[in-house]
């Protein structure tokens, strides 16, 4: 529902576009002129006045209705419930919302199926009275812009004024959605940490939390939540995937730039970045299926013991998906860096190499070491190629050909499947995230550092 009343909008706002811009036209006549503010924006401020409101009662609706449902639900059949927690009551919306909507699945429990009737018919409700409010307000919307477009009518610092607001409502949006992350993160790590030592979290050598029980209910063992083991896995799959990425990505990056004709530039350019669109779920099978049988068999044939799933496939092939990220932006800072330099170190004798090696390459480095730190954030954050091809075994070594896993396999274990958020197990993600949070932020410290010093000393 919600997208199809969004595509009412986006066909209503093109139409009040065209209309109001056709009106200022109209309204002009022969004096062109005379208009303060082009056709096209009267055009927006009509489509602004129109659809503005509208979208915004939907999107506001859409998030607020719900919980106001849930809450009116759970209270009217709460004498059924009885003393149910959190995590039941969550079964019991997800239960009925599969009712009211169609997913049936095998729920046959009359309380539920009474609630989920109601639920539809409440639904349906609520979604009239948004539409009708949409409506109401749109048709005021429309009387108002179009009653006030005129040649005199100041469109432009109307509809500026209002990208303005949306632009600073945006950054407001990215910014508390940055912090709620980090907060949120921050609180649910102090939880597991007061369950579970920092020091044996952060230096234990151990990683077995599978064997804690969710529940009360369930049997489990002594779970260890060492840290060291998951650190080491993503450390040593990244630096395999880097030595394979920053030479190709860096030296493709030279080439294109510099030596490439432009005819091979342009198709081979598009090309290399094709690698960056596919899926990592097709890297993790081509990693399984091709290359981990390919470095197990070349191991056996040299004597070597080699596991079936190994740091070394996955890291290979998380390099080859990061060469695209490495080679593109770094393209890009080796042409931005001026021509003059490239003529001055020719006119002083240099040859093209020399040129590259000596004035090039150290002029565009702090773009490059940005571009390795974005592939060394990319390849820390890979969960599916590490799966498929790493195995999830938390192995504390540094042989490339054992089974290791990574920091973020481990969290998307651990949150798989229904979870109680009130278990070291599952409030262990948090902890892991957060860790990673830290390692990652320290990187791009250190990057920015770099960059600061030899920007300073090239622009």
């Amino acid at each position: 529902m919600f997208l199809t009343l969004f595509g009412l909008l986006v066909a209503v706002a093109v139409a009040c576009f065209i209309i109001g811009r056709s009106r200022s036209v109209s309204l002009a006549g022969a004096n062109y002129a005379s208009l303060h503010s082009l056709p096209g924006y009267h055009g927006s401020w009509l489509a602004l006045t129109t659809v503005g409101l509208p979208l915004l009662i939907l999107i506001v609706w859409s998030i607020v209705a719900p919980n106001i449902l849930r809450q009116m639900l759970i209270g009217q059949f709460s004498g059924q419930l009885g003393t149910a927690s959190a995590a039941q009551l969550d079964g019991f919306w997800r239960d009925i919302q599969a009712l009211a909507f169609g997913g049936t699945a095998g729920i046959r429990d009359a309380v539920r199926t009474e609630a989920a009737g109601v639920l539809a018919s409440r639904q349906w409700v609520s979604t009239g009275l948004m539409i009708a409010t949409m409506s109401a307000v749109g048709i005021g919307g429309f009387i108002y812009g179009f009653g006030a477009i005129n040649p005199a009518f100041r469109a432009r610092h109307k509809v500026e004024a209002a990208v303005k607001v949306f632009l600073a409502v945006s950054a407001t949006i990215a910014i508390l959605t940055t912090i709620g992350i980090v907060v949120s993160l921050i609180t649910e790590s102090m939880r597991f940490f007061s369950m579970v030592s920092p020091i044996d979290f952060l230096f234990g050598l151990t990683w077995t939390p599978q064997q804690m029980a969710f529940r009360a209910d369930q049997v489990g063992g002594n779970a260890a939540f060492g840290f060291i083991p998951l650190l080491t896995g993503t450390l040593l799959i990244t630096f395999i995937a880097m030595i394979v990425a920053a030479p190709l990505g860096i030296m493709a990056a030279v080439y294109l730039s510099d030596y490439a004709s432009p005819q091979v530039r342009a198709v081979g350019k598009p090309v290399l970045e094709i690698l960056a669109g596919i899926p990592t779920v097709v890297y993790g099978f081509f990693a399984a299926l091709t290359v981990a049988p390919f470095i197990r068999n070349t191991g056996h044939a040299l004597g070597l013991e080699v596991a079936s799933e190994s740091a070394l496939a996955a890291g290979v092939v998380m390099g080859i998906m990061i060469v695209p990220f490495v080679s593109s932006l770094s393209d890009d800072v080796i042409n931005a860096v001026p021509q003059s330099l490239r003529d001055g170190s020719a006119g002083l004798g240099a040859t093209k190499s020399e040129t590259i090696r000596k004035v090039v390459l150290p002029a565009a480095l702090p773009g490059i070491v940005s571009a390795l730190v974005l592939a060394v954030s990319r390849a820390m954050g890979e969960t599916m190629i590490v799966v498929m091809a790493a195995g999830l075994a938390a192995n504390l070594t540094l042989n490339p050909l054992e089974a290791v896993t990574t920091v973020t396999v481990q969290i998307g274990t651990l949150l798989t499947g229904d979870q109680e958020f009130d278990s070291p197990k599952t409030l262990a993600a948090f902890g892991l995230g957060l860790v990673l949070f830290v390692v990652t932020l320290s990187l791009n410290l250190v990057a920015l550092r770099v960059v600061n010093k030899y920007r300073e000393q090239y622009d």
